[in-house]
């Protein structure tokens, strides 16, 4: 399927007032479903879609209903049935062309896909904590010099090296259940100063989220962290709200710790083999750059860091 990315010029707003969600027994996809495509419908205008707005005024923002409906090839009663959820066995033909009508990136199309799959409403177990395996935990070691963590489905920062904790902060100073993303970015005031724009690492957050609830809608630890930031933060509840699906793959990043100050780095996320949800980033500067000099200053101060805390040998 062709890839569709609309012009954006940041996360869309959602209603202030949005209530955070009852999570507490995993998410309900076909709730999940509907939000998601009435959120899409309302990026769009008729002319984004080849069609002429002839109405002075429209109650919602978007697309309608039985707009979509005519430009996808389908019923307006069909496609109301699919957004409530009451559409069974939906073709992936008919997938696919809501899924063009709608211009979604190649993310949200997987993410639309594992929504109107019937199967996922079936209880499934809670997916277990996950672990790094003891050569993931060597490589990171054997990249010091670069920035480089290991994390999780649910956003859990899972091992790291020296110089990833003296760019981010000390993780091993944090209880096991705050090293995740989502609630340092969400939480913890200091990630505010850290990052130059934190909105753009919030909606990446929270985008990411939104990518494993699809995935793992019955998994209750993932719920039990929505909720809880749901209750806690207004900006979650705003970002969440807005139903965008994010894979993190690459990009450029401005940080601002405390020791070096402001520094543009690259991250490239991938992959690791053996476990497709567990996904190694790591950072890098262009060379020759400002940037270059502070990350080796960083880098310096987190050998040292590790070799305080190393045991003395025994005379």
């Amino acid at each position: 399927m062709a890839t569709h990315r609309p012009a954006r010029t940041g996360p869309p707003a959602a209603p202030e007032s949005a209530e955070a969600p009852e999570l507490s027994g995993g998410l309900d996809p076909r709730a999940e479903l509907s939000e998601f495509l009435r959120t899409r419908r309302a990026r769009l205008k008729p002319a984004d879609v080849g069609l002429s707005d002839h109405s002075r005024r429209r109650r919602v923002p978007g697309l309608r209903r039985e707009e979509l409906a005519q430009v996808a090839g389908v019923s307006a009663a069909y496609y109301t049935r699919f957004e409530q959820g009451n559409a069974r066995n939906v073709s992936p033909e008919v997938l696919d062309a809501i899924s063009r009508t709608l211009k979604l990136s190649d993310a949200e199309h997987a993410h639309l896909l594992r929504l109107a799959q019937p199967g996922r409403r079936r209880s499934r177990p809670t997916p277990p904590r996950q672990h790094v395996r003891p050569a993931v935990q060597e490589l990171l070691t054997a990249m010091e010099g670069v920035p480089a963590y290991v994390w999780g489905r649910r956003t859990d920062v899972l091992a790291w090296n020296q110089t990833a904790s003296a760019l981010f902060g000390d993780w091993a100073a944090r209880a096991p259940q705050d090293r995740n993303w989502a609630r340092i970015t969400f939480l913890d005031p200091a990630s505010r100063t850290l990052f130059a724009d934190w909105e753009s690492k919030a909606y990446d957050v929270v985008g990411q989220l939104r990518l494993g609830a699809g995935l793992h809608a019955d998994d209750a630890l993932l719920a039990s962290l929505i909720g809880e930031l749901s209750m806690k933060s207004e900006d979650f509840r705003r970002l969440w709200a807005a139903h965008d699906v994010k894979k993190k793959t690459h990009g450029t990043m401005r940080l601002s710790p405390p020791l070096v100050g402001e520094l543009t780095l690259r991250y490239e996320t991938l992959a690791l083999p053996g476990d497709q949800e567990q996904s190694l980033t790591t950072y890098h500067a262009e060379p020759g750059s400002p940037s270059e000099d502070a990350l080796r200053l960083l880098a310096s101060w987190g050998a040292d860091t590790s070799q305080e805390r190393a045991p003395r040998p025994r005379h």
